[in-house]
């Protein structure tokens, strides 16, 4: 992958594009407001946090904090041509650095997703990682890079965002320094460039965790939101969510998404791995990673919005908002994101990996440049 060397410019600190607008806003119409307003203009361990607004020549907008790397808020066209917010957020960062936020937009890692009971070994050496969830590590641990404010650089369109993670910290080993990469395009595609390097062999597994609703956050469910995954397995997990190892063919299972179909067909099916995950909670096995060809599909039925996936990586988590409770207002404009109001669809290396020889590598060794792309496109 061509470095990409982008110039910083100011940052235009009195007007922002406001990322809030209702489903049925005109784009024309979209409200601007100042940046200190929303609650973010502040400073967390002596850096500055900020918002960031890109916006194409449709109009299309998406707004980024770098604290944690977060999509705030992300503007589609509908097919009435009016802008819907299709990501859920909240209005003040304070809300996001609570206990148990549900990561919300943010960039994941050092490694995305689960390891058993928070140990791998590498090179002899067994490590231990912070348990967060459970008996297991999620998304990096307690200090995982969604809470991290990173170092920021806006060059219209492109924001790049960097971080350099010390040796040791939330457990990995390495100094490991990660970039990011977020790109508007004119074809309404919000694509993420990932690239890191290390000083001492560490694992690896960066991703995004957006949470979509495409007829608009706010909208109490994606039941009825068509998807298509191509995927033929899937990597089985036992209660705890970690994968057993094996893979698990999908046919004639609930975890066929060859072809589209409703997200609420088959998910109260009494199958096993439906229980384990209260619901969609799963690593599928992709067919292709081109980056070429889209790995999933995901359509409103309500907006027409239609979203199409790709990546260069080989896994692709689909959570279907089975922990959203709903039970708070801290939502954008005091909305509630009530039980599966939103999805996730997290582009990975498999979860546990470095547990699992036969899944593919995350290892990164000193002198290898960690790559992967993942493009999130949006029509109606």
């Amino acid at each position: 992958m061509k470095k990409i060397i982008l110039k910083a410019l100011p940052f235009a600190t009195f007007c922002l594009i406001v990322a809030f607008s209702s489903c049925n806003q005109a784009q024309k119409s979209v409200e601007t407001v100042k940046s200190d307003s929303l609650q973010y203009d502040t400073v967390i361990n002596d850096k500055q946090v900020k918002l960031y607004t890109l916006t194409n020549s449709n109009g299309v907008s998406v707004t980024i904090t770098n604290f944690g790397g977060r999509v705030v808020s992300l503007l589609v066209p509908d097919k009435n041509d009016k802008l819907t917010d299709v990501v859920l957020g909240y209005d003040s960062i304070s809300t996001y650095r609570k206990t148990g936020e549900p990561f919300f937009g943010a960039l994941i890692g050092r490694y995305g997703n689960r390891i058993g009971k928070g140990k791998f070994t590498l090179e002899g050496k067994e490590y231990q990682l912070q348990l967060n969830n459970g008996p297991n590590t999620l998304h990096g641990g307690t200090d995982g890079f969604y809470g991290k404010v990173w170092d920021a650089k806006q060059d219209g369109q492109k924001l790049e965002l960097t971080y350099s993670s010390a040796d040791g910290e939330a457990g990995y080993p390495g100094k490991l320094d990660v970039k990011v990469i977020y790109t508007l395009t004119n074809e309404n595609a919000l694509q993420i460039d990932y690239t890191a390097t290390t000083d001492k062999t560490t694992i690896v597994n960066l991703t995004n965790h957006a949470y979509f609703n495409l007829s608009g956050e706010g909208n109490k469910t994606i039941l009825d939101h068509e998807l298509m995954i191509a995927a033929d397995a899937i990597t089985p997990v036992d209660s705890t969510l970690i994968p057993t190892g094996a893979l698990m063919p999908v046919k004639g299972t609930s975890f066929d998404f060859n072809v589209a179909k409703a997200i609420g067909k088959d998910i109260e099916l009494k199958e096993e791995q439906l229980k384990f995950g209260k619901g969609y909670d799963h690593n599928f096995a992709l067919k292709a990673n081109d980056g070429k060809t889209p790995v999933a599909t995901l359509k409103s039925p309500v907006t027409g919005i239609k979203m199409e996936v790709y990546t260069t990586e080989p896994g692709l988590q689909f959570y279907s908002g089975n922990f959203l409770t709903g039970e708070t207002k801290d939502g954008k404009k005091g909305k509630s994101y009530p039980h599966r109001s939103a999805l996730c669809l997290e582009t990975q290396h498999f979860p546990d990996a470095p547990n699992h020889a036969n899944f593919s590598s995350t290892t990164l060794k000193p002198g290898q440049t960690y790559t992967t792309s993942t493009t999130y496109k949006f029509l109606k």
